[in-house]
């Protein structure tokens, strides 16, 4: 089986910057989650020899809506690299992506290491340092987004990249529950939403990712990303785009994706 994940990872980093594959039934039965991380596993440490640096963590599957789409009862995670990073205002490059898509959501930064299978929220809120709105660019390796549980797992979360908005306020103060969201394309509102819509509360999926990390001897740390989840549908974007997310309290966060590919 160990094999089995070694080529599914292979055939996942294969796929980057060049063409979409079939979906993972051949290496992974669709609710497969032990097997999906042990593959996201194989290519977090294949990445980490290249040179890349873990600058923290996605929570993905927020929604419970998606979660029924996809069978499953419960978020996921991908790793944050420290070259996914886009400044706020910045540009996305077509070069980077397969069929991205961007979603607004809430990142928080940590203050402590967060450590304990049991961890509480309220142990998690007096961790966080910073707050900011983020804008999530999701791609999936897969063609046409046809996606299992398994399938979104074993592809890091169909990350992609990141946006973290140049705002960041402390978390005293803030209302993270009702907060509204608004993310517009080209100047035309795309989605919309509320902290609420994040597992009713973006700091729920934050203990749940704290929480599911220490079980894997992976605890998260002081200095730690976490992009909590979507507030809102995500949108998929074309080359030429101008992006932007506006969350309550929290001001806007954007980017720009640019066709390099000419």
């Amino acid at each position: 089986m160990a094999n089995t994940h070694e080529i599914a990872a292979e055939h996942l980093r294969s796929a980057y910057n060049s063409q979409a594959i079939g979906p993972m039934r051949e290496f992974l039965d669709p609710t497969d989650v032990d097997g999906a991380y042990a593959v996201q596993a194989i290519n977090t440490r294949h990445w980490e020899k290249q040179g890349r640096r873990i600058v923290g963590r996605k929570v993905g599957l927020t929604a419970k809506a998606v979660q029924q789409q996809l069978g499953v009862g419960q978020p996921d995670f991908g790793v944050l690299f420290d070259d996914m990073h886009i400044p706020d205002g910045g540009t996305l490059k077509a070069s980077q992506v397969l069929q991205p898509k961007a979603e607004a959501e809430v990142a928080i930064i940590l203050g402590a290491d967060i450590d304990g299978a049991d961890i509480t929220r309220d142990q998690v809120a007096a961790a966080v340092s910073e707050v900011t709105a983020a804008i999530e660019i999701v791609d999936s390796r897969i063609a046409d987004w046809k996606i299992t549980f398994a399938d979104t797992v074993a592809d890091n979360g169909s990350s992609a990249m990141f946006v973290l908005g140049d705002t960041k306020k402390p978390l005293d103060g803030l209302d993270l529950w009702t907060c509204g969201m608004a993310m517009e394309v080209n100047d035309e509102v795309v989605s919309l939403g509320a902290g609420v819509a994040c597992l009713g509360h973006p700091l729920n999926a934050a203990t749940w990712l704290a929480r599911i990390l220490s079980e894997r001897g992976e605890p998260l740390r002081k200095g730690d990303i976490v992009l909590t989840g979507a507030l809102g549908p995500m949108f998929a974007i074309s080359p030429g785009d101008h992006v932007r997310a506006s969350i309550g309290g929290l001001g806007s966060v954007s980017f720009t994706y640019e066709d390099d590919r000419k």
